[in-house]
């Protein structure tokens, strides 16, 4: 097992913080779960406080850059989850299921695995509403090849509810969109190295060429007047929880 998480998540820890928003929005559709299962757990960064957390990992990186907590820690995958039937309350995948091999068997064993609420936070594959695009179509066929369309979490899951996750304009969290209303962030290669998206791209050069252009002439911001004034964006992120 050779995860991808070894080697791109070197900084992982400081350049993907869980933002406090967003983990307020997890926590809440967790319900009142005592025991949480978190699968593709990275560094651990939205799991909920004052519960009983598992957490499944496949990198050792991303378990070596865990913070100290009383969280059970275990070396796996999604599509073989090492516990008994309806071990936990709720069980939770944060930005995790595009890098699953099988989604559709991570998903069924999180069923398998968990007596109430399964949550996803995930990006739907269909939206094409955010601006990065334009300069790096590719993130476009991407998504449509790695995430799954948002009516397979029911196919998979039974009944979910599916909400959208409005994106801070200051988002801790270093995902792809985080930097929505800070463009210039995308031109920094640390920045770019936490983001799985810009590692499957390759060579991103013609890309950020144009962006930086368009920021040197102010052409981006007269593009992109609108999102300025915006203190959260619809960027595509959705929250999946079963009923």
């Amino acid at each position: 097992m050779s995860p991808l998480y070894d080697t791109i998540g070197l900084d992982y820890a400081n350049l993907r913080r869980a933002d406090p928003r967003i983990a307020a929005a997890i926590a809440s559709a967790l319900g009142a779960a005592g025991t949480v299962l978190n699968v593709g757990a990275g560094s651990g960064s939205y799991e909920p406080a004052g519960r009983q957390v598992a957490a499944v990992e496949p990198s050792a990186e991303m378990i070596r850059q865990r913070p100290a907590s009383g969280a059970l820690v275990v070396r796996g995958i999604a599509e073989s989850l090492p516990f008994e039937d309806a071990s936990f309350d709720a069980s939770m995948a944060v930005l995790t299921i595009h890098h699953w091999s099988d989604p559709a068997a991570g998903a069924a064993e999180m069923r398998r695995v968990t007596r109430g609420r399964v949550v996803f936070l995930t990006f739907d594959p269909s939206f094409r509403d955010f601006w990065l695009f334009d300069y790096f179509p590719g993130l476009v066929a991407l998504d449509e090849e790695k995430m799954p369309p948002l009516e397979r979490y029911g196919q998979w899951l039974g009944p979910v509810e599916i909400s959208p996750v409005r994106i801070p304009h200051d988002c801790t969290d270093g995902f792809l969109a985080a930097y929505w209303r800070r463009p210039a962030a995308y031109l920094d290669d640390r920045v770019r190295a936490a983001m799985s998206s810009f590692w499957a791209l390759g060579d991103v050069s013609d890309g950020l060429q144009r962006l930086a252009a368009d920021l040197d002439s102010g052409a981006w911001a007269d593009r992109h007047a609108r999102l300025l004034g915006l203190d959260s964006c619809d960027c595509g992120y959705r929250l999946v929880a079963t009923r």
